[in-house]
């Protein structure tokens, strides 16, 4: 069907510069925005913006995954939540090869370490019924520097 007022909407790109794989996705509306979608639309984006700012060297990767959590269930959006909340990058794409040891996940224990690169990208999916229906995700790639990381996708909200 032809897009229409108030649906969800996701951009997604997956470039490769310099042999290196990136990625950029922001969740999008046609139109009006209804109060609920915003509300967890927010609720993604104040996940994804904590996660920015737990990325750092010497971080633990289930301490973020667990941290990350007590934000969505603030919000009542755990149960939708469907896999980690980023993973590593670089010259293998998240399809092919990723580490499944420097996963933003629960049960990883991986300490983050300068010059790694991970995504932060959380995502919920609420069923048709919700009245916030769709999937939300926001999607950034960061280098781990010395004193903190750099966000090199830079693209607004």
């Amino acid at each position: 069907r032809a897009v229409q007022d108030g649906d969800i909407l996701s951009l997604n790109c997956f470039p490769m510069i310099s042999g290196y794989y990136t990625a950029l996705e922001r969740t999008l509306f046609m139109g009006h925005a209804s109060d609920e979608h915003l509300r967890v639309w927010n609720a993604n984006v104040e996940v994804h913006e904590r996660g920015l700012e737990l990325i750092q060297p010497g971080a633990k990767c289930s301490d973020i995954a667990k941290e990350l959590n007590e934000v969505f269930l603030k919000h009542g959006l755990l149960e939708y939540r469907t896999f980690g909340y980023g993973h590593s990058f670089g010259t293998l794409c998240h399809y092919y090869g990723r580490e499944a040891g420097l996963e933003l996940r629960e049960d990883i224990d991986t300490i983050l370490a300068e010059n790694m690169v991970v995504s932060m990208e959380p995502m919920v999916t609420l069923p048709i019924g919700h009245p916030a229906a769709g999937g939300y995700r926001e999607h950034d790639i960061l280098v781990v520097k010395k004193d903190g990381a750099e966000n090199i996708t830079k693209f607004p909200f």
